[in-house]
């Protein structure tokens, strides 16, 4: 495969940092944008070129691109907290749909091939049946963040069937693993691994039984690397297929790390899906991908992270 220069937005935050770690493994040439609003510089590669500008300031995002000769946009940049896009779902649409319109209008101009989208299968879909829902699914998203994730799903179609600009949207389960920010989306793994290592009380919201679809952000890496070569113009589902409850993920991890306290049950909070999960037949015919990393591992591996975040 060629050398692509790639640039990656969002690239200092937790799955985009790993993608970046691929990509420059792999050879590639990596430019990083981020405004470090959640991410981090700890997470950038030194092989990387970094640029702190947030997606939604023209002027900056412009020079990028001229400068860069992009053959690829990887675009993670987000407003990802669902909570916050529902107390200011304005904030969240001029960051997740004008700062995306600032990006494509960029790529429009600047000659970039393809865009390579993390969308979110879980707040796209809604709530879930007994069946794992594949890409045919309706979209029901029932927050903002979930509204701003499709209608950018819906803006690549367009700039795809006007301007050829070729993309993949990867919906995404609930992505979990090193790096990742206790206050994110999915952070729930993140913040029983700390809350656990440092032996303090933590709380589970509802009675613990919703369940979600809990994916190793190794294996998100792999189908982004995936994602440079092939499922041009294609949605893809990157999840397991398995259920994992909020209990349950509590018992295999305080097994793991030697937790030994009890959670305190809160008050569920509004808005949140009881059933999440995604079916990845499509990605393992159309990209060769599928999950390799067990939870258990996964967890394992995650905790260990973090265990070595506490000693540095």
């Amino acid at each position: 495969m060629k050398k692509l220069k790639i640039l990656i937005t969002g690239g200092a935050g937790f799955i985009a940092s790993n993608i970046a770690d691929a990509y420059i493994a792999n050879g590639h040439s990596v430019t990083i944008v981020d405004n470090l609003s959640s991410g981090s510089m700890r997470n950038v590669n030194k092989k990387a070129k970094f640029v702190k500008a947030d997606i939604t300031n023209k002027p900056a995002i412009k020079k990028v691109f001229k400068s860069g000769k992009f053959d690829i946009l990887n675009h993670h940049a987000a407003q990802i907290d669902v909570r916050k896009s529902v107390e200011d779902p304005a904030f969240d649409a001029r960051v997740n749909i004008l700062g995306t319109l600032n990006l494509l209008e960029n790529c429009k101009e600047h000659g970039v091939g393809k865009v390579i989208f993390a969308s979110s299968g879980g707040t796209i879909y809604g709530e879930c049946s007994a069946k794992a829902p594949d890409e045919t699914a309706d979209a029901n998203p029932l927050s903002p963040y979930g509204i701003t994730k499709y209608a950018v799903e819906v803006y690549l179609r367009y700039y795809a069937s006007l301007f050829g600009l070729k993309y993949t949207i990867l919906r995404y389960a609930n992505v979990y693993g090193p790096r990742q920010d206790p206050h994110g989306e999915a952070g729930v793994v993140a913040i029983f691994s700390q809350k656990m290592l440092k032996n303090e009380k933590l709380n589970i919201f509802g009675n613990g039984r919703q369940t979600r679809d809990y994916v190793f952000v190794g294996d998100v890496v792999r189908a982004n690397v995936l994602a440079l070569s092939k499922a041009d113009n294609q949605i893809i589902n990157i999840g397991t297929a398995k259920l994992t409850s909020v209990n349950q993920l509590f018992k295999n991890m305080a097994s793991l790390s030697g937790y030994k306290n009890k959670p305190a049950y809160k008050p569920a909070r509004p808005g949140e899906l009881f059933k999440s999960f995604l079916n990845y037949g499509k990605a393992k015919k159309v990209l060769g991908w599928q999950p390799a990393v067990s939870l258990q591992e996964g967890l394992g591996r995650t905790i260990r992270f973090f265990s070595q975040q506490e000693t540095k």
